[in-house]
């Protein structure tokens, strides 16, 4: 059983940054590939960036490439992502989202434990 809280969410100015943090409860978390999504007043859920058990291999959706950067610190049981020049299209509820596989997965469905949510809101 793992459970996921995030922190980290708020209010920001467009071109803004925001460092949002996920911990993780369980001795295994080094077992789990982490992930961001994010959803958006009637919008589906969307992965946003995932990151494998080890950190070795990450995954960005095109609209946040070169602007999120996602990371974990299996000591500390955390997974974070940070996200530099914000857009009001970035808007949503983050949700941090776990599963115990080697490699990435991509889909809502692929993962098992989930996060409450954290609010982002960009204004312009």
């Amino acid at each position: 059983q793992v459970q996921l809280v995030e922190s980290g969410g708020g209010l920001v100015q467009g071109g803004g940054s925001l460092r949002l943090s996920c911990a993780a409860s369980g001795r295994t978390f080094g077992r789990y590939a982490m992930a961001w999504f994010r959803q958006a007043p009637g919008k589906e859920r969307e992965l946003v960036a995932a990151i494998n058990f080890s950190g070795s291999t990450t995954y960005y959706t095109e609209s946040v490439k070169g602007r999120f950067t996602i990371s974990r610190d299996t000591a500390k049981n955390t997974v974070t992502l940070q996200m530099n020049s914000l857009k009001p299209e970035d808007t949503a509820v983050y949700y941090c989202a776990a599963d115990q596989r080697w490699g990435l997965a991509y889909a809502r469905r692929d993962y098992e434990y989930w996060g409450q949510g954290t609010q982002v809101t960009v204004s312009s």
